[in-house]
């Protein structure tokens, strides 16, 4: 007998000093995003006895948490202090780690993913008290050469786009229903297959019924030996108009998940919800895969390349300042002789700006953001002449 579990991910971020923007710019937009982060903790509360979750928060979203102002001026709308006491109290909350300015680390220099995975652990460390094992890839961008870099930081698995997932035994059929483990060099990791057309679902608006028929389904197309399978959603957790509605019953939470916990609670199915980390604890034998370079899909995007990010020549141009900038910086910081105080933290400075140039939003959004990137690092050459 198959036990079917599932392992529901919602990402949220915000591009640098954003919330401020939107509370100055869009109130109305402002008051719709804020809500979604508050509504997340709520819910877990709500359906502690038989759902969890994974939320993902990138650090610079979690700094503006932190920022004074932004509580002020939020508070109208929400106390996000105590939100974020919420999410510290919800024991079926599983929080995921992410790079600090939520980059694209197959397009940034390699020498500063480190700096990124570093600084986004803490700040997670920092405001929930708990030290993420799972890793999201911005924008599901990986490479299986990231591996060394999240085995370092500490994570053991991260979630994938299951269809750059491949078994690498070339006879074996992909179960996009089952972890994996990667290994690049020396080191390894569990990948867990998200699967994409349930995610779209969940991104767009579905229903608790719909999603039973189909994940079962989905599971009858992908027969496997293995007798406890895992169905994993993610998508964005505070975009589009499904998750941004004020009336809670017509959005995500009100009209799916609310309903489908329901469901659980009186034993109309036999879906159960899990936290990956527990789901991995009782998975001890794991067949290995290998991921391809890609991300997931955006728009009319395969999600196979980078397109969407580095498509035009003016990403690609500011690509290629990001990567001169960062090689400046690594070049002082390797330069023999030693640095008087006022030097070093001019570079610590510096690439911090740097790493806020690496932010994905500004390449998304192509030339309306893109000067945002030659500012930053405009202001980062002056700090490292």
């Amino acid at each position: 007998m198959e036990h079917i579990f599932y392992a529901l991910g919602l990402h949220m971020h915000q591009p640098p000093d954003n919330l401020a923007l939107l509370i100055e710019t869009n109130d109305w937009e402002a008051q719709q995003i804020i809500k979604c982060y508050e509504r997340a903790a709520r819910y877990a509360h709500q359906y502690k006895d038989v759902a969890c979750f994974h939320i993902g928060f990138s650090g610079v979203l979690l700094a503006q948490f932190l920022d004074p102002k932004i509580v002020d001026r939020y508070r109208k709308y929400v106390d996000i202090p105590q939100m974020l006491e919420m999410y510290r109290s919800a024991k079926n909350i599983e929080i995921i780690g992410m790079g600090f300015y939520h980059p694209l680390f197959p397009v940034i220099p390699k020498e500063d993913w480190d700096e990124q995975l570093k600084q986004g652990k803490e700040i997670v460390e920092k405001i929930f008290h708990q030290s993420p094992k799972g890793f999201w890839p911005s924008e599901m961008a990986f490479s299986m050469e990231m591996i060394p870099s999240l085995q370092k930081a500490g994570y053991t698995y991260a979630v994938i786009d299951h269809v750059h997932v491949k078994p690498k035994d070339p006879n074996q059929k992909m179960d996009c229903f089952a972890p994996y483990k990667a290994r690049f060099e020396n080191a390894q990791i569990t990948i867990i297959p998200r699967n994409r057309d349930l995610s779209n679902a969940q991104e767009s608006g579905l229903s608790e019924k719909w999603f039973l028929t189909e994940s079962a389904k989905k599971i009858q197309e992908c027969p496997s030996t293995q007798t406890r399978r895992l169905i994993t959603t993610w998508s964005d957790g505070e975009n589009g108009g499904w998750f941004r509605q004020i009336d809670e019953a017509a959005g995500f939470f009100g009209y799916f998940f609310a309903p489908l916990a329901q469901a659980i609670r009186e034993k109309r199915t036999n879906l159960q919800f899990i936290k990956i980390s527990d789901f991995i604890k009782n998975t001890p034998k794991m067949d290995e895969a290998i991921v391809r370079t890609g991300a997931w899909n955006v728009a009319s995007t395969s999600g196979f390349d980078f397109s969407q990010w580095n498509g035009s020549e003016s990403q690609k141009k500011a690509i290629n300042a990001l990567f001169e900038t960062s090689k400046k910086y690594w070049n002082t910081v390797n330069q023999k002789g030693s640095l008087r105080i006022d030097q070093r933290a001019r570079l610590r400075k510096a690439h911090q700006i740097i790493l806020d140039a690496e932010t994905s939003c500004y390449l998304f959004w192509g030339d309306a953001w893109i000067p945002k990137i030659y500012e930053k690092l405009n202001h980062a050459n002056q700090l490292l002449s």
